[in-house]
């Protein structure tokens, strides 16, 4: 029996009206988007599925699978919210150059490959991986415009995995070696109500990691068939195959291939009642968050294979935290956030949401980071390793799989914000928007005003079509010591009703009702566990959700010698003009003098120290002006 979940507020009930995410939202519907359709008809992504199985063409093996599918997926969360008739003509483009190039029994690949070289290569190629994505598109499609046309091509294709992939005789055992088909498959069956691609999903993550290992019989099969891997050497780990799902209880390997099975598991729980599965993702949970993520959200501490490495081992300049990674935790968050209502799922999602995502795109909309570093320092031409971090975003990549899904993540930030199980409404994170739910038979619009992150107030206007008694459940951040509400002026006691980070308030509601949410936002430091050798001594800076970097353009060079003294006091003051509007955080510092180093290299006399001002920027604002050093983690007393 299904779990009884709580359920997002479908997004196209959800409006974005303005304040930070309206920005962003905007600037994504009219700069990104079109932006990133260019680069797929440029690359030749938009038309990729487009081959002849017959006459195979000569084209080199590509890693842009997906692409255009999270495109449409972004660009149909947008049309269902908005009328936009060019985006809506270029949605239409994609979605039949989708459909134009699936092949006559169902099959859907973006590479050319031969009927018999079919799911040969699991492990390596990315068959299934890059179906997932289009399955996500075609849901999102189907419920922005009402058109069926790509859902029905997609089912066509669920079908062809379904009679191929299976626990039948006969049928064979594998599973993907970047995971992405299982939670597609769950969005397949809520938008087609077929329940075989929900069972078609499990089987995937019952089969995952058993004996003998599937990827183990796939070598010694291309051994017989004369196939040669990539020769990339996946291992067990690194796929999360070494063991079964449900014994699984570190995050390990590639992390945005982890983020997706524990999505895949997560939802599967869901919709199956299984309570194995929900019980594994809350252990992997607090493997990820509580001993293996970043301060700004961010997972994955080596480019070595986009990998996790081991607890507390959070390197900075040589940290990789891709930005599908941390999208990966957002969505692995807002669905632990359907199996209960903990406020540690929200917080995280909101932590890597305002830092480890955003900072993979410019102000300007149009350039992307992949891999999101804590630490940046330039490195003289003369001596630039090859491992060189990236100083400046980039307009897009050979593995373009970052920007379009910033893009779809972006569009689609309305179905994290509200959610509802019965008569109580959750309201998860905090953003200038309007939703419209039904309770008791009643509609309800529940809209926010506010400037969050910056500003510390949020007015959550209630209106009930009449008088109706419900639940609204207001979550209370972690980084939040002393929040306070008010309903309709008067102070309420949020300590008596609240459970595990949520204030519920239960009352008969009226139209015009207002709840005033305070959270208030000291700048503050942050520490390490001590495990994390990387930051002993050290402390970062936030203030709210917002974790904050030092830049050479406001520092000078050389941050690492800086050090900020306990006793220093931080201020915050919101500069409108700067970085397209943000809170700027400034103490005293202290820095060695230069004076006596004169043709030396090491001192044993004690360096003089001055005083000096030091100013903080959001950390997902780095980059943004004049390339130089960058830093998270500075030095304390």
């Amino acid at each position: 029996m299904p779990l009884s979940p709580i359920q997002p507020v479908p997004w196209t009930r959800v409006t974005i009206d303005g304040g930070f995410w309206g920005q962003k939202w905007e600037l994504n519907r009219t700069v990104t988007l079109p932006l990133e359709f260019e680069q797929c008809e440029r690359t030749g992504a938009l038309t990729a599925y487009q081959w002849d199985e017959n006459n195979l063409p000569e084209r080199e093996w590509r890693i842009w699978v997906g692409d255009i599918a999270k495109w449409l997926e972004a660009a149909s969360y947008t049309l269902g919210v908005v009328r936009d008739d060019k985006l809506a003509a270029l949605a239409r483009t994609a979605a039949d150059h989708i459909i134009k190039g699936q092949k006559p029994d169902g099959y859907l690949y973006a590479n050319p490959i031969a009927p018999d070289q079919r799911w040969t290569n699991l492990q390596e190629k990315h068959e299934l991986y890059d179906v997932g994505h289009v399955m996500e598109s075609a849901a999102a499609y189907h419920h922005a415009t009402g058109d069926t046309s790509l859902l029905d091509a997609l089912c066509r294709c669920a079908d062809l995995l379904d009679a191929k992939f299976g626990p039948e005789p006969g049928k064979s055992k594998g599973y993907d070696g970047h995971q992405e088909v299982e939670l597609a498959l769950v969005s397949l069956y809520r938008a087609s109500g077929e329940k075989r691609y929900l069972n078609l999903a499990k089987h995937f993550l019952d089969e995952r990691g058993r004996q003998p290992f599937y990827f183990d019989l796939e070598r010694e099969e291309w051994k017989r068939l004369g196939i040669k891997g990539h020769g990339w050497g996946v291992k067990g780990e690194y796929t999360q195959a070494h063991k079964p799902v449900r014994e699984q209880e570190d995050a390990v390997g590639h992390s945005v291939r982890a983020m997706y099975m524990y999505c895949g598991m997560a939802d599967v729980g869901v919709e199956t009642g299984d309570e194995t599965l929900i019980d594994a993702c809350r252990t992997l949970w607090r493997s990820t968050v509580r001993k293996r993520m970043y301060v700004t959200g961010g997972i994955g501490s080596t480019g070595q294979g986009e990998a996790f490495t081991f607890d507390y081992d959070l390197p900075n300049e040589t940290a990789y935290a891709e930005t599908c990674a941390a999208i990966g935790l957002v969505l692995f968050a807002h669905r632990m956030l359907a199996v209960e209502a903990d406020s540690e799922y929200a917080d995280v999602m909101e932590r890597a949401l305002y830092n480890g995502v955003l900072s993979g795109i410019g102000l300007d909309g149009k350039r992307f980071f992949y891999a999101n570093h804590l630490t940046v320092f330039p490195q003289p031409d003369s001596a630039k390793r090859s491992d060189a971090v990236a100083l400046t975003r980039q307009e897009w990549f050979g593995c373009a799989c970052c920007p379009p899904n910033i893009a779809r993540l972006i569009a689609g930030i309305g179905r994290h914000i509200y959610a509802q199980r019965g008569d109580t409404a959750f309201v998860h994170l905090y953003a200038q928007t309007s939703a419209s739910l039904e309770i008791a038979g009643r509609r309800v619009k529940l809209s926010q005003e506010t400037q969050y992150p910056w500003r510390e107030k949020v007015l959550l206007r209630v209106e009930p079509e009449s008088e109706t008694a419900f639940t609204l459940a207001l979550r209370l951040p972690g980084w939040c010591r002393k929040p306070s509400i008010k309903i309709n002026g008067k102070t309420v006691n949020s300590r008596t009703m609240t459970k595990k980070g949520y204030a519920h308030l239960r009352r008969k509601w009226n139209p015009g009702d207002v709840v005033e949410l305070t959270l208030p936002m000291p700048a503050e430091r942050v520490e390490a566990h001590p495990n994390v050798r990387m930051d002993c001594n050290k402390v970062a800076l936030q203030r709210g959700p917002v974790v904050y970097c030092i830049e050479q353009a406001d520092n000078g060079v050389n941050l690492a010698d800086l050090r900020l003294p306990r006793a220093s006091k931080l201020t915050a003051q919101y500069k409108p003009g700067f970085l397209g509007g943000c809170v700027v955080l400034r103490g005293r510092a202290e820095r060695r003098e230069n004076n006596g180093w004169t043709n030396r290299l090491y001192n044993h006399d004690r360096t003089k120290r001055k005083a000096v001002t030091l100013t903080a920027v959001p950390y997902h604002l780095w980059a943004n002006r004049k390339p130089g050093e960058m830093l998270v983690w500075m030095n304390a007393d």
